[in-house]
């Protein structure tokens, strides 16, 4: 079988929500960005601008994928606004949507009963297989990752979510799994994957 190859992906994760404040399981559910969320956003926009610039990369040259989510919409649609000219297209795609942690969905990570999951920041690597009730792992992420690459023509540009940054960190930048279980990806900052490293850039950066 030959090997899945990854081009270049300038990765966003969404701006933060009131349940990523709270530390309130969000998975699918549509929550919208904050006032600290569209902050995050509105700056992601503006070091990507300075980031391909500086690099001498044309965003026109890019494609643009997006998670069907409101978060993140919001936050691609506020990147963008930080160009002058034109852009391509925004794809639209479901396999980029968050993984879904099925019944525990608005709960907070303060409230997760000890024998039903395990809250970040105390996974241990195995927690990487484990679904909660209705809901999926993180093997099921690198699945259809894996299918959303294989319609990739060139390097992107991706906005979607955290889980989603984990799996990437492992299927492009080839990290562990215990490396990666317990990371919280930032919101602020411009996450630069290419073939077996992650460069993280924030706005002071470039």
């Amino acid at each position: 079988m030959t090997a899945l190859q990854w081009p270049e992906l300038y990765f966003i994760r969404h701006g933060q929500t009131d349940w990523n404040a709270e530390k309130r399981y969000q998975g699918q559910k549509d929550v919208p960005l904050n006032e600290t969320g569209r902050s995050q956003a509105d700056g992601n926009g503006r070091t990507l601008r300075r980031l391909l610039e500086a690099r001498e990369v044309d965003p026109m040259a890019l494609e643009w994928h997006v998670s069907p989510l409101g978060r993140t919409r919001e936050t691609m649609q506020r990147i963008r606004a930080a160009f002058d000219g034109p852009l391509p297209e925004v794809e639209i795609d479901p396999r980029l949507m968050e993984i879904s942690f099925g019944a525990l969905e608005g709960l907070l990570h303060s409230e997760l009963p000890a024998h039903v999951a395990t809250a970040p920041g105390y996974r241990g690597a195995d927690y990487w297989e484990f679904r909660p009730e209705g809901g999926e792992n993180y093997l099921d992420v690198e699945a259809r990752l894996s299918d959303f690459a294989m319609k990739l023509g060139g390097p992107s540009v991706v906005v979607a979510h955290g889980g989603i940054a984990r799996v990437l960190r492992v299927l492009v930048a080839h990290a562990d799994v215990g490396d990666v279980i317990n990371w919280t990806p930032r919101q602020d900052v411009i996450m630069h994957f290419t073939e077996g490293q992650l460069e993280i850039i924030g706005p002071h950066d470039v």
